[in-house]
């Protein structure tokens, strides 16, 4: 049992996420950073979908009751275990009665705290992933607050198996500001003017405090569309279409850009200029409010590319790692 007793300011329970459900308006939640959520996992024996903790700027301060192993991947987050300071990409051992305390994260947005056996809550609707805009999953649907208690599952791997786990910094993906976010523009960039279609790539964008794991919502210059009639079925602003899909990495822009994130809704009526593609929605996860964001066109082919070299590098580190 893992005792909550401090929530940090905003920590989830978290798997890969719920899928299949997009025709009844369900998004797929998940982790933001799902290489960082797979590689803790892994490094614990855990199955790659096992719920773990997402934490988010600050960490939790946890009560571990029964002996434990965990790892932490994702954004640099100093944490110590009783005072003696945990390393994060390894798999660490936690003795009954000892205090987890994770602090403000130095660099990167999302930490991800595995255990070994997974944390055991109800699944709901395939995942026991956190969707707090509906509040289901995870611990009754919301962060998690002081007090709370979280049952670890019992299969995770034999504890002296996984204690020599540890990967390399230079196989872990980084979360360094300065990396651009590659997206595959359309389906509507054909409403922007010239201008603003070659703008969306050009210009260096500003993470705003409303960046969340709903949208993450972009400040810089002003994009034009084109004039015309609008169609019926279509809002009357410029932005406006006749309502669509959204995919998760889509970029719309009722005014400045926002990036449909893993916990948003599924449709709308907002052009959709452009997506980032599956892999950078990883690194655009760990970008943090007031840091930039510049957008790469690519392709479709490069884009499976990128996402096929990804997959490649995770089967590498998980290979490397004690089941």
């Amino acid at each position: 049992m893992m005792r909550i007793l401090e929530g940090g300011t905003s920590t989830t329970v978290q798997d890969l996420g719920r899928f299949g459900q997009y025709h009844i308006g369900m998004p797929p939640s998940g982790a933001m950073d799902q290489f960082s959520h797979r590689v803790a996992n892994a490094l614990v024996g855990n199955d790659e979908d096992a719920a773990a903790l997402e934490m988010t700027y600050q960490g939790s301060t946890i009560e571990f009751t029964e002996d434990a192993v965990i790892a932490l991947t994702g954004a640099e987050m100093p944490v110590e275990l009783d005072g003696e300071p945990v390393p994060m990409y390894s798999a660490v051992r936690v003795e009954a009665g000892q205090t987890l305390d994770a602090e403000f994260a130095t660099e990167g947005a999302r930490t991800y705290l595995a255990v070994a056996g997974g944390i055991d809550v109800p699944e709901v609707m395939g995942s026991r992933s956190t969707y707090t805009l509906v509040g289901i999953g995870g611990l009754e649907g919301r962060t998690l607050q002081e007090g709370d208690e979280l049952p670890v599952g019992d299969g995770g791997a034999d504890a002296e198996a996984v204690l020599g786990n540890s990967v390399a910094e230079e196989r872990v993906a980084g979360v360094a500001p300065e990396e651009g976010v590659r997206v595959i523009v359309g389906l509507f960039d054909y409403r922007l003017t010239d201008e603003s279609r070659a703008e969306l790539t050009d210009a260096e964008w500003t993470v705003t405090p409303e960046a969340d794991r709903v949208g993450y919502r972009l400040e810089g210059p002003e994009l034009d569309f084109v004039e015309r009639e609008q169609p019926f079925g279509a809002g009357t602003d410029p932005s406006n279409v006749v309502d669509v899909g959204y995919p998760i990495g889509s970029i719309q822009l009722p005014q400045q850009p926002i990036v449909v994130m893993r916990d948003a809704v599924t449709g709308g009526g907002y052009a959709t200029v452009g997506t980032v593609i599956s892999t950078d929605r990883d690194v655009l996860a760990q970008r943090r409010t007031h840091e930039t964001v510049s957008f790469e066109a690519v392709t479709l082919e490069e884009a499976v590319e990128a996402r096929t070299a990804r997959n490649e590098r995770l089967e590498a580190i998980v290979e490397s790692l004690d089941p």
